[in-house]
């Protein structure tokens, strides 16, 4: 069996040289292919035949599977060396050359939107075989456009207006200057910095760098504060008052093919069972040797009187792969292409961008996977779950480049599935005591994806609410300490200072509403898991053809062929169902 290597990917599948003629010959087809189709502006007729129809559908996607190998490698040489200039000089060539061949084409997108009629509209989707869903949630998008003199005015008035409010906070936050001491000496840090020192072993430690953060945002709640509440009352003029959106957490529901009864019983499912993971907040105290958590411990490791074992990175490979195969044979062989073929970048050094990612080009090219890796037991789990995602894809490779991708709801289905199979292999091969480590640390995660994400956007829905009736930055603390209650209870102490927290999540700022995406595949791939717990093999394939379906059908939709009810509260609880067995496992443990 061949030994996997810590190395850089192959990118040669892409373009061998970025200088070649070859090179440049791709891009000037690309050109001709965008200005040929704009000519077709003056032949679009709803009338047109279906054949007509999706001849279009195909060129749009012969000009979306060219743009994204050309930017997909920009994008990827730029991430394995942020500090080549060659790297940097292409990446922005590309991007600009993106955007204006998505404005060649976007024409066709607002004609579908907002110029066909309804019967003609039916007719040609019912035609359309696997885009039909596509279409469809665009045509969504019909009832809340505008004309397209109003749009540009918009899309104008959004670079200068809610975009540049965006940019002004990101600018001044990740420019704030954090002084703590650390082994006597007063260290200068960055965010990034600081938030390492959240998790270190020593209490006062994680208190000293926590409240350093919360005073420099206390100090800056004035503009932070305006900035948001701006924010929030553009999107509700531009969402509610202008466009006809039935509420603001609506908005984001439709750009997410998902119906608001799904995320209220998302939600509303996530708030009954805080419970859970209380219990396992004053379990944690207990392992800890502390009589209660502070909102400053909630992130402490356990493992303080142990080494933390370490992975060699073939064995990592080979068991990710193993967890994979003991599952579906199929799916391992999807993961092993990734290697066979060196789509992956794992090796660690200077210029190469932090963190991990799978990055999915174009149906007919096998995913590419960066990692970073340091043998840590978090760093194989990380492994486990961008394979995941590079499986989801594959799993999905027969569909058009315009359905491949899952809705975002549904896109970390795989990747949790896939550390859960992990989580499985690995118990089974550890002593107690790493056991004991490995579960905390897990369900820790669960906390951090499932229910502070919930309990994130259940706090944006009361303040935008709030905000839209006019209210003060106070007010907005104090509705973020009272959500920090219901979420810990009795279980953790809350100090006051943790009010202003909410300004400190860009996600609020950048995204409203985003963070139930997190929630929801979370507890999607639990409840998943669940059911291949009761059922075993026969559910396998279940399980890939929610894969393969990507995104050419609606969540509850392709969910409810495979017997699913998403809409349903008790679909969610199956999910807790899961993490309460954690808990429990934990407490037998301890």
């Amino acid at each position: 069996m061949s030994e996997y290597k810590l190395e850089r990917w192959d990118l040669s599948e892409l373009t061998k040289d970025p200088k070649s003629p070859e090179f440049q010959k791709q891009i000037k087809e690309l050109e001709e292919m965008a200005k040929r189709f704009e000519k077709i502006k003056l032949k679009l007729d709803p009338k047109m035949s279906s054949k007509k129809f999706i001849g279009i559908l195909h060129e749009v996607e012969d000009i979306s599977e060219k743009m994204s190998k050309i930017g997909g490698y920009a994008s990827l040489q730029y991430s394995a060396d942020t500090q080549s200039d060659e790297a940097t000089s292409l990446i922005t060539r590309m991007s600009k050359l993106g955007s204006e061949i998505s404005n060649k084409i976007l024409f066709f997108d607002l004609w579908w939107k907002t110029q066909v009629d309804d019967k003609n509209a039916k007719r040609l989707i019912k035609d359309s075989g696997e885009l039909s869903e596509y279409l469809n949630h665009k045509r969504l998008f019909a009832k809340y456009a505008l004309s397209e003199p109003e749009e540009k005015i918009i899309n104008t008035l959004d670079v200068t207006g809610i975009s540049a409010l965006v940019k002004l906070y990101d600018k001044m936050t990740s420019a704030y200057v954090y002084k703590m001491k650390v082994g006597g000496k007063t260290k200068k840090m960055t965010r990034e910095e600081i938030t390492n020192y959240i998790r270190s072993t020593n209490a006062k430690v994680r208190e000293t760098a926590y409240k350093t953060i919360l005073t420099k945002y206390t100090e800056n709640k004035g503009v932070n504060g305006e900035i948001y509440q701006n924010i929030v009352l553009n999107w509700k003029d531009e969402g509610i008052e202008i466009r006809g959106y039935k509420s603001p957490i609506s908005m984001r529901n439709i750009g997410n093919d998902v119906d608001d009864k799904t995320i209220e019983s998302l939600l509303t499912v996530c708030r009954k069972n805080s419970p859970v993971f209380q219990k396992f907040f004053l379990q944690k105290a207990k392992m800890l040797k502390m009589k209660k958590l502070r909102r400053y411990d909630l992130y402490a490791p356990v493992a303080t009187h142990m080494k933390e074992k370490n992975y060699q990175y073939d064995k990592s490979v080979k068991i990710v792969l193993e967890s994979l195969g003991r599952f579906s044979p199929k799916l391992e062989g999807f993961a092993r292409k990734v290697f066979d073929e060196k789509h992956v970048d794992s090796s660690i050094r200077p210029g190469k961008r932090d963190g991990a990612f799978c990055s999915t080009l174009t149906p007919k090219i096998t995913p590419y996977v960066l990692v970073n890796f340091t043998g840590k037991t978090r760093d194989v789990f990380t492994l486990a779950h961008e394979l995941g995602h590079a499986v989801h894809s594959q799993a999905a490779q027969d569909r058009s480049i315009l359905v491949q991708d899952a809705p975002l709801p549904l896109a970390e289905t795989a990747s949790t599935f896939s550390e859960l199979l992990l989580y499985d292999n690995l118990s089974n091969k550890v002593t107690n005591d790493e056991k004991k480590i490995m579960l905390a640390e897990k369900i820790d995660d669960l906390y951090a994806t499932i229910m502070r994400q919930a309990f994130f956007t259940i706090f944006e829905v009361s303040t935008h609410e709030q905000i839209g009736k006019g209210t003060i930055v106070n007010e907005i603390s104090k509705t973020y300490l009272q959500n920090l209650k219901e979420q810990f209870g009795n279980s953790v102490v809350i100090s006051d200072d943790f009010a202003i927290e909410w300004s400190c999540i860009p996600h609020f700022y950048h995204t409203p509403f985003y963070c139930y995406a997190y929630s929801f595949g979370n507890l999607l791939a639990l409840a998943l898991f669940q059911r291949y717990k009761k059922e075993g093999s026969s559910f396998v394939p279940s399980y890939i053809d929610i894969l393969a379906a990507g995104g050419s059908k609606k969540p509850e939709k392709l969910l409810a062929e495979h017997g699913f009810d998403i809409r349903s509260e008790k679909f969610w609880q199956d999910g807790f169902d899961y993490v309460q067995s954690q808990v429990k496992a934990l407490s037998a443990l301890n």
